[in-house]
């Protein structure tokens, strides 16, 4: 059985040049970057030429580019340790954050709240389409927020944030007194960092969903935007973040973005077509929506909700016909657990249930489309007892 695989927003297939480029720094010496002699200088360049890659991919200087073991970490460094060094002059902290944010940054705001005094935790909602308020984040911020955290595109819906106007606002209630963070893990394959993120202080990245390394990140830090380190010790990256870099996986990383970048336009294009088409598929399915549909969304990421079918039941048929798909956040495929992303959209609980997430990649072919859309009819059909029209089979 051949594989389909529409869980790219999971993980991307790993690039053959990434793991070309990974290959010298996987076997034999590989120095430490931060010592003196000549395996350790070569690491070091490796790292720093890296560190440039990924510094022209999300425009910024080499400088304020941070590298991390992923995408969860770079978060969690962001939202903790802006609010560690916002803490040291200031009584009270705050925290805002969207609704939809991936857990890695709603965890890591809820932990500040909990273990520090004087800190809280402010979430702003979302319209029906998942597109975040903004009149009721002019009302959210203030003269003690420490950090304001929208995503460039939702990791479950593909749908993108107004980041230019959250920067507008922030800046507009606090002169000069918190940082914007983004989360642009999802957006990163499909908008150029540079323009979408370029009013947003503080970035998160990680390679996988790029087609690179699973354990690489990097979190950047632009217009002298200073955090705490979370993980301290060692003084490695300019003291933001201790321990010594991969030097392996930080060269995947910057293969990964070098091609995605190179790619851009032409894999938007492809995969948008691509896309549309999935959906114009599944359009007439009995109790099928596209979530969002008339929002700006990433160009791979199809979201729907079906209900009266289950989402684990689907997947399992889907999985057991060769079709790797999601429920929704990748880090949760599969679960029971009710998406807060479409909760804070008010979609139905009983929609909820239903939900499927198929993703598209660089490599997605027109023939795994049809292919898709065939397995995807014939499952629901048969979870629901009824025949499908488009196929002329019964489900048994």
């Amino acid at each position: 059985m051949s594989l389909l695989y529409f869980d790219h927003a999971a993980s991307a297939p790993r690039r053959p040049d990434v793991a070309e480029a990974m290959e010298p720094w996987l076997r034999g010496v590989v120095g430490n970057p931060s010592g003196g002699h000549r395996a350790s200088r070569d690491a070091r360049r490796a790292v720093e030429e890296s560190r440039e890659v990924i510094a022209e991919f999300v425009g910024a200087d080499p400088s304020e580019v941070v590298f991390t073991a992923g995408g969860t970490e770079s978060c969690h460094a962001a939202i903790v340790g802006a609010v560690a060094r916002h803490r040291r002059d200031h009584e009270r902290s705050t925290i805002v954050v969207s609704a939809v944010e991936h857990h890695a940054v709603l965890d890591a705001a809820r932990w500040a709240e909990r273990h520090w005094p004087g800190v809280t935790l402010r979430v702003v909602g979302v319209d029906h389409d998942g597109v975040v308020d903004l009149d009721a984040l002019r009302e959210l911020v203030d003269h003690d927020t420490a950090v304001v955290s929208v995503m460039t595109a939702n990791n479950e819906t593909g749908v993108r944030q107004p980041l230019d106007a959250v920067g507008a606002i922030a800046r507009a209630e606090v002169l000069g007194g918190l940082w914007v963070h983004t989360d642009a893990v999802a957006a990163a394959p499909w908008l150029s960092l540079p323009v979408v993120t370029a009013t947003c202080d503080l970035v998160s990245l990680c390679a996988h969903k790029l087609g690179g390394p699973v354990g690489a990140g990097a979190l950047v830090l632009r217009r002298g935007a200073a955090i705490d380190p979370v993980v301290p010790g060692g003084g490695q990256e300019a003291g933001r973040r201790g321990g010594t870099v991969d030097v392996a996986a930080v060269v995947g990383f910057a293969a990964a973005a070098r091609a995605s970048a190179r790619e851009l336009a032409e894999r938007v294009e492809r995969v948008t077509a691509l896309r549309d088409r999935l959906a114009r598929g599944l359009a007439d399915l009995p109790g099928c929506r596209v979530t969002a549909e008339g929002a700006a969304r990433v160009a791979g990421t199809l979201h729907v909700t079906v209900e009266g079918v289950e989402s684990d039941e689907l997947l399992y048929v889907l999985d057991a016909a060769g079709l790797c798909a999601s429920a929704g956040a990748s880090c949760s495929s599969g679960a029971t657990e009710a998406s807060h992303v479409l909760a804070a959209m008010g979609v139905a609980p009983r929609r909820a249930r239903g939900a499927l997430r198929l993703s598209l990649g660089a490599e997605t072919s027109g023939d795994e489309v049809g292919a898709a859309i065939r397995i995807v009819r014939e499952s629901v059909a048969r979870l629901a007892g009824t025949s499908d029209t488009a196929t002329g089979r019964l489900s048994p």
